[in-house]
């Protein structure tokens, strides 16, 4: 079963329908590689492997019965852990939140088991996603599986690891600053980040989200996978005002259709310090697009400082969410949370 570790999602659905895989063998194969990989890279911190197991093969049997399926069954899934999936604790990766267990899934989450998808377990996060790498004082440190000494990024590096480690298929992520992007990159896998209210988020820890910056998504191994998970999260929910409806097409059926001329803004540095050689294969993408035949307006004026401007918006929001449980447990907090909470 070593060849299903590394196949894309939509390669392992197409065999679940055509009868060349059960969903119990998937599944099984799944959890064997979780065993041989994960005490190397820690990318789930909690797991569920008897139920996944139990709803396998219950899927195995709906196959039998040839009832209708969604399009991701059988697909073992990564929820990352400042995201809710029923009967595993949401930590946000930190010590006081350890046995927050939540009423019920995202809404992401729902979708995707709606469509079929198996959770597996949660993947590590840093304390309240405050961080480009992945450790907390709960769980650990999550290390890249390509090279044990190097991080997979963060903040939804246990997701890019379970990615990237042929652990599962299909992991969540978030993004405000580079939480999906950056563990993407870090370990080769695909990550986009949503324009805001694409897929629903609601409340959390009992205050609405009004930082506008971040977003809900996933990793994935191809272009492909992301856009059917797209096509599957995406739509309006009451629980998030700011969601917005499904658009009228199939991100998926339109992967083929090449969009017509653009108009693509670049500054090469946004005011911030960029590495030459990542400077250099980023131009390489813009003289890709123009030899697409997309127009280019490179911006060359200073911004302001951004970065700082970020800081302050979530650190508000940070401490307006956070203030009480700071307040009682400050020296089980990480000094990246509290310097959070205190950026505004």
């Amino acid at each position: 079963m070593a060849e299903l570790w590394w196949k894309p999602a939509h390669e392992l659905a197409a065999m679940i329908r055509r009868r060349e895989l059960k969903p119990s063998e998937l599944m099984d194969a799944t959890i064997r590689r979780l065993e041989q990989v994960n005490p190397k890279v820690n990318a789930f911190c909690a797991l569920r492997t008897e139920q996944a197991m139990a709803e396998a093969r219950a899927m195995d049997e709906k196959i039998a019965r040839r009832e209708e399926l969604g399009p991701l069954a059988g697909l073992p899934l990564g929820v990352k852990d400042l995201e809710d999936a029923a009967g595993l604790a949401t930590t946000f990766g930190s010590k006081p939140f350890r046995n927050n267990l939540p009423a019920a899934d995202s809404v992401q989450v729902a979708r995707l088991r709606a469509a079929g998808a198996i959770v597996l377990g949660k993947t590590n996060a840093p304390e309240f996603g405050y961080t480009d790498f992945t450790k907390n004082l709960l769980f650990g440190v999550t290390r890249n599986p390509w090279n044990l000494e190097r991080t997979p990024g963060g903040s939804s590096g246990g997701s890019s690891a379970a990615i990237a480690g042929g652990i599962v298929p299909l992991a969540t992520g978030s993004d405000g600053g580079g939480s999906i992007r950056i563990p993407a990159h870090f370990v080769g896998c695909y990550g986009l980040k949503v324009t805001k209210g694409r897929i629903p988020d609601g409340p959390s820890l009992g205050m609405q989200q009004w930082n506008d910056t971040s977003v809900l998504g996933a990793l994935t191994r191809t272009v492909c996978d992301a856009a059917i998970h797209l096509d599957l999260a995406a739509g309006y929910h009451p629980s998030d005002p700011d969601s917005i409806p499904a658009p009228e097409i199939s991100y998926a059926a339109n992967l083929e259709r090449m969009p017509k001329k653009l108009r693509i803004a670049f500054h090469p540095h946004f005011g911030r310090i960029v590495q030459h050689d990542v400077a250099r294969e980023v131009e390489k993408a813009v003289g890709a697009f123009e030899d697409m035949g997309h127009e280019i307006s490179v911006l060359d004026d200073t911004p302001v400082d951004l970065s700082r401007a970020w800081q302050r918006v979530g650190g508000t929001q940070a401490l307006a969410t956070l203030h009480d449980w700071i307040e009682k447990h400050r020296e089980e907090a990480e000094r990246k949370a509290q310097q959070k909470a205190a950026s505004k």
